[in-house]
């Protein structure tokens, strides 16, 4: 986890038309092996950033927001860069938009963010090695265990717990696919909320304002 003092990151999609900055450190670091987050990133685990929304800064363009299925059955929002596609973070059902899952690999300095516990390891890729010192769970993880005390006790805890209750939560309902894509623009102050659909949603943008 990084210091108190920490310094402002920078990040944004590759053809560099979305930018954005995350203005506090975040609460946990996830390093993800599901088979969905491999699906879904085409690699052996995905890195995400837990932060509340209102520390993340869109600084310059708009991102497309697609519902996207879930394990748990509930759902969950990526943010993507409407030209080069590149996913930027992430809202999953449980929190609704207060709390963003930042894509970690989408930083300037992606360095700065080691994971801070690596999740669902039952199905971690077997050339993947995990460093010891670091906690690694063979699901998801109990967050009064793992959490820091200043992310545990304060901030958007609450909803943040939520957030952990609908990630980890299976569904035995079939599997689907990207089922629609909408957009909604953050000068309106909030961002309608989609969810997994066989038709189409109506689309909108969120614009750095």
């Amino acid at each position: 986890m990084p210091a108190p003092d920490f310094r402002p990151l920078d990040g944004g999609c590759t053809c560099r038309h979305v930018r954005y900055r995350m203005t506090t450190a975040p609460l946990f670091v996830h390093c993800c092996h599901c088979r969905w987050c491999q699906r879904e990133t085409g690699s052996s685990y995905a890195l995400n950033a837990m932060i509340e929304a209102d520390r993340v800064q869109l600084s310059h363009g708009d991102v497309d927001v697609v519902a996207t299925p879930t394990e748990s059955g509930k759902g969950q929002k990526i943010s993507r860069c409407p030209h080069c596609r590149v996913a930027v973070w992430s809202n999953y059902a449980g929190a609704g938009d207060a709390v963003r899952f930042v894509r970690v690999g989408t930083l300037d300095e992606p360095d700065r963010l080691p994971p801070d516990i690596h999740i669902f390891t039952m199905s971690k890729q077997p050339w993947v090695a995990i460093p010891p010192a670091v906690p690694a769970t063979h699901e998801y993880y109990d967050r009064n265990a793992h959490w820091p005390k200043r992310s545990a006790a304060g901030r958007a805890a609450p909803t943040l717990a939520r957030a952990c209750r609908c990630r980890s939560t299976p569904s035995s309902r079939p599997r689907g696919t990207i089922t629609a894509t909408g957009r909604a623009r953050s000068r309106t102050g909030s961002r309608r909320r989609s969810t997994p659909s066989r038709r189409p949603s109506t689309s909108r943008s969120t614009r750095a304002s």
